[in-house]
């Protein structure tokens, strides 16, 4: 395996803890509500890191990558874009069974690999867009029960603020990406965590100031739950870090694609602790996001 295949490892390292932090932040769910525990992945993230920026520059001997506009320019998009991304998330499920707003949400490989082309020129080999396809059309299958189906085109304002929210987190994920690539040094690992530091620390001033002064009691409660939260922002660092490694070294497309890896993983773990079946629908969605991934994996490493 080449340097620049080293984005599939960090991308299932980035998808398999996402799986574990959401885990976490679902127990966190019903102690301190949902906002409270959706902004423990920055807030109480935020810390780790900048240990492993620390230890990276202690291990390798570099220096921090010198900053710039458009570096910082493109790090306060992505930032701003996930966190709005995130409120479009919470808005849509609150209109609609989990199912359908994940189903909406997940639309978010078609326009990285969009916006990729048009902001950064990351063109994707013909069976890459197939790919992007394939999993996408998984995702949609697996995450709707068979009489939901009919419901992701059912309503115009779910469908806007779902598909609104998918493309903003494809936007955070160019943007990132685009963050990364305009340090002018550094070594991958280092260009990677010096701009998960900067877009954490803009989003943990943005939602540690919105919850002092709009939900005091989500925060209090996460504080409460200190322990729990360290936990899960460790898992969500970890899972910053993956991701942020693997948008330096291909498109964030291909990143964003393999990283759908983690809803057949999720489920899994979820019916093997559960016992619960898997229906008929969500094992043919399973199916075809491991075919689309196959296929990316193949028309990258041919």
């Amino acid at each position: 395996m080449t340097l620049s295949d080293l984005w599939i490892p960090f991308t299932l390292l980035a998808a398999a803890s996402q799986v574990l932090r959401n885990g976490a932040q679902a127990n966190l769910t019903g102690k301190i509500g949902t906002l409270g525990a959706t902004q423990v992945r920055f807030i109480f993230g935020f810390p780790f890191p900048v240990l492993f920026l620390l230890a990276a520059m202690r291990l390798t001997g570099e220096a921090l990558p010198s900053l710039n506009v458009s570096a910082l320019g493109w790090g306060v998009l992505g930032a701003v874009s996930q966190i709005a991304a995130t409120a479009l998330m919470l808005i849509v499920m609150q209109a609609r069974t989990f199912g359908v707003a994940y189903a909406y949400i997940k639309t978010e490989p078609v326009t990285v690999a969009v916006f990729g082309v048009v902001l950064l020129g990351d063109n994707l080999p013909v069976a890459g867009w197939l790919a992007v396809a394939i999993v996408t059309a998984g995702v949609m299958l697996a995450a709707t029960r068979p009489g939901d189906l009919g419901k992701l085109l059912d309503e115009s304002r779910p469908v806007l603020i779902g598909t609104a929210g998918g493309a903003l987190f494809g936007l955070s994920a160019i943007a990132f990406r685009g963050a990364i690539d305009s340090l002018p040094s550094g070594s991958f690992v280092m260009r990677s965590l010096t701009m998960l530091v900067v877009s954490l620390a803009v989003q943990t001033a943005m939602l540690g100031t919105w919850l002092a002064l709009r939900d005091r009691a989500a925060f209090l409660g996460s504080l409460r739950e200190w322990r729990s939260s360290l936990g899960a922002g460790f898992l969500g660092a970890l899972a910053s870090a993956g991701w942020f490694a693997a948008f330096s070294l291909t498109a964030a497309a291909n990143v964003r694609t393999l990283g759908l890896i983690e809803m057949p993983i999720a489920a899994l773990v979820s019916r093997r602790i559960s016992g619960r079946g898997v229906a008929r629908s969500e094992a043919l969605g399973f199916v075809l996001i491991l075919c689309g991934v196959a296929l990316l994996l193949a028309s990258q490493l041919a």
